[in-house]
């Protein structure tokens, strides 16, 4: 199933102004981790399996990547893995990278 243009359009508008709101910062609210990323997190990593954040939301990426970094949400990828089939989209969540390293 290909998402909709809506939500394509959507996403695309939602990713640009997430873009604008990560620019200076290293966390949503600022240089420190708090609970706004920890909701931030699973609802990005799967609205980039849907739309994958392309070359003009770097900064966006940037944060999905620091996101996945933190070991309690590559813990929670990694126990997630195996239940990824069950994704009602033909297009599959996938971790780009091995999640060990980010948890030593």
């Amino acid at each position: 199933m290909i998402p909709s243009v809506w939500s394509t359009a959507q996403l695309n508008r939602s990713y640009a102004m997430l873009e604008m709101q990560v620019r200076p910062k290293s966390w949503a609210m600022g240089d420190s981790f708090t609970l706004v990323d920890c909701a931030a997190a699973p609802a990005l990593f799967y609205a980039n399996t849907i739309v994958p954040l392309g070359a003009r939301h770097s900064n966006t990426r940037a944060y999905l990547d620091r996101l996945m970094a933190r070991p309690s949400f590559a813990r929670v990828l990694e126990e997630a893995q195996p239940y990824f089939d069950l994704f009602p989209m033909e297009r599959k969540p996938q971790i780009s990278r091995p999640l060990r390293a980010a948890n030593q």
